[in-house]
């Protein structure tokens, strides 16, 4: 990837993750995050949980010691909250599990 490529991840990245680190470690631990998203087989972490993790530790880095890894797992957030966000259900959506699961990608669409 080039360095504008990265620099176009980084504000898309900036736009999808709405959430501060601590907001997004404070909703991790709640059961409603825990509920919702795939799982392996025979239990264990979603895939939502374990990437609110990665945007995390993500979030808390210097831009400069991102790593392409980073990029990618950037890319990746960006995608899902795109694709999530335009399946909006009809109505209130505080107490979903559609919102909870863009929640632990690090984005909360009532959070302006």
């Amino acid at each position: 990837m080039s360095d504008d490529d990265d620099q176009q991840t980084e504000r898309d990245f900036a736009d999808a993750v709405n959430m501060t680190p601590s907001e997004l470690r404070e909703w991790l631990d709640t059961d409603e995050s825990k509920h919702v998203g795939q799982k392996p087989p025979g239990g264990g972490e979603s895939t939502g949980h374990e990437s609110g993790r990665h945007v995390i530790r993500i979030l808390e880095k210097h831009k400069a010691d991102r790593t392409d890894d980073d990029h990618a797992h950037m890319r990746k957030v960006i995608g899902y909250v795109a694709r999530h966000s335009e399946q909006r259900p009809d109505g209130d959506v505080h107490d979903t599990p559609w919102r909870w699961s863009l929640m632990n990608w690090g984005h909360d669409p009532e959070k302006r």
